[in-house]
C-alpha cells in the first residue's frame, strides 16, 4: 500500500483572558468534502517539514505561521493508502492577522469544549486528545 507523508499545522491562539483555541478547516473538495482537518499538505522534494508547512499555510490560508515543536505523528490506514502525518504546534505570524480561505469551505477556532463539535477526518481524530490537554493547560 502506498504511504503518503504529510505535515499538519495545529495552529493555536491564546486570548488575553487566557482562553486557548485551535484552528480547524473544512475541506471543500474530494471524498471527504465537508469534513474538518488541520491545514497542511505534502512535503515537496528538498523541503523540510517546517518549510512545507509554511508553504502550505500560505497557499491554503494566505497566512504566515511560526512552526514550533512536533506534537505527534499520526499513522492511519485509509482504504487506498497509508497516511503518515507529522503534526506541529504553530501560531499565526504576525499575531492577529486574519487569514483567508483559499482552499477550504470554512474555518473555526475551537476550544476544549467545542473541539469535537465538528466532523474530523479519521486521521485527525488521533491527535485530539493531546490538543485537548494543551487547550486546557494554563497559559
Amino acid at each position: 500500500m502506498k504511504t503518503i507523508k504529510v505535515v499538519a499545522a495545529v495552529i493555536f491562539r491564546t486570548h488575553d483572558s487566557g482562553r486557548k483555541e485551535v484552528l480547524a478547516t473544512q475541506r471543500g473538495y474530494g471524498e471527504f468534502k465537508d469534513w474538518w482537518e488541520f491545514p497542511g499538505g505534502k512535503i515537496e522534494e528538498g523541503e523540510t517539514p517546517g518549510e512545507a508547512l509554511a508553504r502550505e499555510i500560505k497557499e491554503e490560508l494566505d497566512a504566515e505561521i511560526r512552526v514550533g515543536d512536533l506534537l505527534g505523528t499520526i499513522e492511519y490506514e485509509y482504504p487506498s493508502f497509508h497516511l503518515s502525518m507529522d503534526c506541529f504546534c504553530c501560531t499565526l505570524s504576525p499575531e492577529g492577522k486574519e487569514s483567508s480561505l483559499l482552499e477550504h469551505e470554512n474555518a473555526a477556532w475551537l476550544d476544549s469544549r467545542t473541539l469535537e463539535t465538528v466532523q474530523w477526518l479519521p486521521a485527525d481524530l488521533g491527535i485530539l486528545d493531546k490538543i485537548r490537554v494543551m487547550l486546557q493547560s494554563p497559559v
